[in-house]
């Protein structure tokens, strides 16, 4: 027996965020007369005048939930041109799941690599080579809501590298971004705090990962004991690509 878990977001209209997704939808009556046009029919050639349904999306490759490539954060890794997503290795995106829950974190508060220590330690858990790690906010509870790119703790440039360190290619976040929120970041950045901005994500030029954005439901995982699927659609040369995440629990 096989259970799965769908860790991604559902894109609609009407979503508000800082990359908003707009979604054209072609009901079966047009559909018909779309084929009718194409293949010199009668929109009446078709049962109740219906043919196809489709849809017209217009969204960035970081809308809704994807898998940030390493070309992202820049244009080299480790001194490497960067990969790509469309060069990701499907190794990386189905491996064993991990959930780090720091949902106990306020907005605006950086996640240490003591903390992910600490976090592992309390579920007597040892990573492992190509473990995919997930840190659970919650903030994806508030999708949608005014300020929801805002109301999360993020990663530190330390955490992320001691990750890369423990051998973790792919690791992933419940909200809307990797970094703690660009607010916060911008505003410390001003006061003088240099080296901080966008520090997690840039943690990628020195050693190279992937990570998830806006992932959803972790708080109905265990911290382990699962697979995770991440397959990223394969678009050529881009810096991300959407993904239907799944955790998938075998008996």
């Amino acid at each position: 027996m096989v259970k799965m878990i769908d860790l991604s977001d559902t894109m609609e209209n009407g979503t508000v965020e800082p990359l908003p997704h707009e979604i054209d939808y072609v009901p079966h009556e047009q559909g018909a007369e779309q084929a009718a046009a194409l293949f010199d029919l009668e929109v009446d050639d078709f049962p109740e005048g219906k043919a196809w349904a489709m849809e017209w999306v217009k969204l960035g490759t970081h809308s809704g939930t994807h898998l940030d490539a390493p070309y992202h954060y820049g244009p080299e890794s480790e001194g490497q041109k960067a990969k790509t997503i469309d060069e990701i290795p499907l190794e990386w995106c189905f491996s064993d799941g991990v959930v780090l829950d720091f949902s106990h974190y306020q907005a605006g508060e950086l996640i240490t690599a003591q903390a992910v220590r600490e976090a592992l330690k309390k579920i007597d858990y040892t990573l492992k080579e190509r473990d995919i790690v997930l840190i659970r906010t919650d903030v994806w509870k508030r999708f949608g809501e005014p300020g929801y790119q805002d109301l999360h703790p993020g990663m530190s440039e330390e955490a992320t590298l001691w990750l890369v360190d423990q051998g973790i290619k792919v690791m992933g976040i419940d909200a809307w971004g990797w970094d703690r929120p660009f607010s916060v970041m911008a505003q410390e950045y001003k006061e003088g705090e240099k080296g901080k901005l966008w520090a997690a994500h840039f943690a990628g030029k020195k050693k190279e990962y992937c990570h998830i954005e806006k992932l959803t439901n972790l708080d109905k995982l265990p911290p382990f004991g699962f697979k995770v699927s991440c397959f990223p659609v394969k678009i050529k040369d881009a810096s991300a690509g959407w993904t239907r995440v799944v955790a998938i629990f075998e008996d």
